[in-house]
């Protein structure tokens, strides 16, 4: 009876699972509320009222909401695939990802660890595109400014390249 109440207890990571999917689904809509209203501001982009500077300006706002509006899509991903890998991992396997020809092989979790690489490398890309945004934002106002830049891309650059060839270690 113990035993069957610990194998049962794993039902509690259901509501893990419920909330990770509705964060997920709050941050698509977000993403995408974000989206629709960036590109509707975009109207103005071609009137010929438009200043250079003014011009310019909407330019560079409008490259920073499509890094925040990537940055939630990415995160909306991260909670999609935590909320399919551990109902996976915990409850059961989902059978229509696993006899569907078209499912994704990156929502279909096998362990832990392939659940920890996966939102790794989401959580890598989401680090990438807020270094972008930070980098839209910056002021190089002293040659160290440019030079530390300069060495954070350096750094996301040798990190990309260390996660890759350890899935290429990791795939023979």
């Amino acid at each position: 009876m113990f035993e069957n109440f610990l194998w049962n207890s794993r039902l509690v990571v259901l509501s893990a699972v419920v909330a990770s999917l509705a964060a997920a689904l709050a941050m698509f809509y977000m993403a995408s509320v974000d989206a629709v209203y960036m590109i509707g501001h975009l109207a103005h982009y071609a009137s010929p009222d438009l200043t250079a500077e003014a011009r310019t300006e909407l330019r560079s706002s409008t490259v920073t909401h499509v890094v925040e509006i990537v940055d939630g899509y990415l995160l909306a991903t991260v909670l999609l695939i935590f909320s399919l890998g551990l109902y996976e991992l915990f409850i059961s396997k989902i059978d229509q990802a696993e006899n569907s020809e078209g499912a994704s092989k990156v929502l279909m979790i096998t362990s832990l660890d392939d659940l920890k690489s996966r939102l790794a490398k989401v959580v890598m890309m989401i680090l990438v595109v807020r270094y972008f945004e930070f980098a839209l934002g910056m002021d190089f106002t002293t040659p160290m400014d440019l030079l530390q830049f300069a060495g954070g891309i350096a750094l996301l650059g040798l990190a990309l390249y260390l996660s890759h060839m350890a899935d290429k270690g990791g795939s023979h």
